[in-house]
């Protein structure tokens, strides 16, 4: 019988390749092949979040889960979904979401913990 192994512990880190310019704290989305860049509003495959900057075409580290400090693209509330907005910031959502607000955020930029899922 074969064997099979993880690649990766579930929720663990992974390295992937920047298809772009990328800030540490941008959600980040597949853009190719083991490739992320920031996501967008209408991104449905959030990654995770660039825990580096990092240059179109190197390497970086995508956090997979846990409590990740955010950017807003506007105000949100303690408690809310959130999901992808432009420039790898959150929004308010009811749909793809990405994670739950546990800190508020009162304007757009600022910053606020989101658990992501």
């Amino acid at each position: 019988m074969a064997s099979h192994i993880h690649m990766f512990k579930p929720g663990a880190a992974v390295t992937c390749a920047a298809g772009a310019d990328i800030t540490g704290g941008q959600v980040v989305a597949i853009s190719g092949d083991r490739e992320v860049s920031p996501a967008g509003a209408a991104s449905t495959a959030v990654f995770g979040v660039a825990a580096t900057d990092v240059k179109d075409g190197e390497d970086v580290l995508v956090l997979r889960g846990g409590v990740q400090e955010l950017v807003a693209s506007a105000a949100i509330a303690a408690g809310a979904r959130v999901a992808a907005a432009a420039g790898g910031k959150v929004a308010t959502a009811t749909e793809n979401t990405i994670g739950l607000a546990i800190t508020a955020a009162s304007a757009a930029d600022d910053k606020l913990q989101i658990a992501l899922d």
